[in-house]
């Protein structure tokens, strides 16, 4: 009898369960909101906010305010120093440091054991548990797990809490039963070197029987193509034969794809985006045929929206979830049970559906060009790019992009820094599909690009091969979780890639 069909029994009555984020969705969110004040009132922070006279979503919203990092970052660096019952009852061990950025300054996210078990490993286990669902004939527990994880951060440790990358801390504290299905060995997979790690993971899995990957596209991808230059194959599933899911999330898919479908050509190969920031476990995608993913609503996790132009303001527009607009974009603030109440994430969806409630990532709060009004946000990004590409034959491997204010020319313009892993026939043509590609999906570009008044054609600009690689190892971020800013209206970044690319061009 093969083990997953044994194994699939176990996941049956969660996938029951499951069926209540469809008809009971508020709900279950009330009976989140519920615990988390239960809990919540015998902190510090709960006597400080009247959590034990909060009983209604009204009481909570006039008794806690909104808070980003910078607000609990105080009582954070508390608790790491082992200070207990301050955001969450007890002492909290474990801190993700946050790699969502490639800002010099970190940011250390509690993880508490209620959050690590009843966020994390509960969405990981929901993940096998709709698709297993939505597929019956899977052996993925015939085989191993390739779990692409992140690094400890022994540097960031303070007496009393210990840090490292989200992924670092589920491989440390996963069920040692779990061991046995997943690889590299833990050594290897808390490596920080990424080059080395890289080699390591590919050479010791190579004659294992791989049945699933799980990791960020980008980085999951330079594993795949060295498992291919060791071995000599064309393809990996000449390498593993019974692979069959790749579980990904940490950024877009979609410049990624056409990549994967090359070096995995087999039509068993079955992709799931999963939503696992170093907050929480919020969404995976429950229908293989639908790109939005469903929003997790039983996880200890309690959802607000603030509407994407209301970011930034003194009194924003907050509903819950009940109170959401389809095809609106909102940044999405949360409370958990990891100690993070009335949380900006920095994340922005738009919904897609409700009962069940599905959504799409659309970006970050931080991760836009607004420089002229143009309001391009990631969601606009992606499918530009991927219009391009397909009109094109290009393939994008990394990506950034940010204005240019005034040029000699006294020309305003967005700029855009590109490495292909297949170039375009015509990269002027890739320019102008993209432009006006961005134009229709996106009205305010449209009108700021009217006439050339405001806004000049985009420029697009070729990257040498490996540029986003080294600039990240040149920032003690390569591999892991983090990733390449998308968009910024700062040049920051870009102006340190294009002196990295113009000096390797000389």
């Amino acid at each position: 009898m093969s083990l997953t069909k044994f194994a699939s029994k176990l996941f049956k009555p969660r996938q029951y369960e499951l069926e209540k984020h469809y008809t009971q969705p508020e709900a279950l969110q009330r009976r989140a909101l519920h615990y988390l004040l239960e809990k919540g009132k015998y902190t510090e922070y709960g006597r400080n906010h009247m959590l034990a006279s909060t009983h209604s979503y009204d009481d909570f919203v006039n008794n806690v305010p909104i808070n980003t990092y910078e607000e609990l970052k105080g009582d954070i660096d508390r608790m790491r120093h082992g200070e207990p019952n301050v955001l969450w009852p007890g002492v909290v061990k474990w801190y993700a440091k946050s790699s969502g950025t490639t800002n010099d300054k970190s940011k250390f996210i509690p993880v508490s054991s209620d959050g690590l078990h009843n966020i994390h490993y509960k969405g990981g286990a929901d993940v096998v548990t709709v698709y297993l669902r939505n597929n019956p004939g899977s052996r993925l527990f015939d085989g191993k797990s390739l779990i692409l994880g992140g690094s400890h951060s022994p540097n960031y440790n303070v007496e009393g809490s210990l840090v490292g990358d989200l992924s670092a801390i589920l491989i440390e504290n996963i069920n040692p039963i779990a061991n046995l299905f997943r690889v590299p060995k833990k050594q290897t997979a808390l490596l920080s070197d990424f080059e080395v790690k890289r080699d390591r993971i590919a050479h010791e899995c190579l004659k294992s029987n791989v049945t699933n990957i799980s990791g960020v596209p980008s980085w999951m991808l330079s594993v795949l193509v060295r498992v291919l230059e060791i071995s000599g194959k064309e393809h990996i599933e000449d390498v593993w034969p019974n692979l069959e899911v790749f579980f990904h999330g940490g950024i877009a898919f979609t410049p990624y794809r056409k990549q994967y479908e090359q070096i995995i050509t087999s039509p068993k190969m079955h992709y799931m985006e999963t939503y696992n920031a170093s907050e929480g476990f919020f969404g995976l995608q429950d229908d293989p045929t639908d790109k939005s993913m469903l929003l997790m609503l039983d996880y200890g996790v309690f959802y607000e929206f603030i509407p994407l132009e209301d970011v930034g303001k003194d009194n924003p527009s907050i509903v819950p979830l009940e109170g959401v607009e389809l095809g609106r974009n909102y940044a999405i603030v949360i409370t958990t049970s990891c100690g993070l109440w009335r949380y900006m994430i920095g994340d922005t969806i738009s919904f897609t559906s409700k009962r069940p409630y599905k959504f799409v990532i659309t970006g970050r709060t931080k991760y836009f060009i607004n420089a002229f009004g143009e309001e391009l946000i990631m969601d606009n990004a992606e499918k530009g790019l991927a219009y391009a590409c397909e009109k094109t034959g290009a393939q994008v491997r990394e990506y950034t992009a940010a204005p240019v204010y005034m040029d000699e020319n006294a020309k305003c313009r967005h700029q855009w820094l590109i490495e292909f892993s297949v170039e375009p026939d015509s990269l002027d043509r890739f320019a102008d599909l993209l432009d006006k590609k961005l134009q229709e999906i996106n009205s305010d570009y449209e009108a700021k690009r009217s006439h050339n008044v405001t806004l000049q054609h985009l420029e697009v600009v070729k990257a040498r091969p490996d540029l986003f690689n080294d600039w990240l190892k040149s920032k003690g971020k390569l591999g892991g979780q983090h990733k390449v800013p998308r968009l910024s209206n700062s040049r920051k970044n870009m102006d340190e890639l294009l002196e990295m690319n113009h000096k390797e061009n000389e």
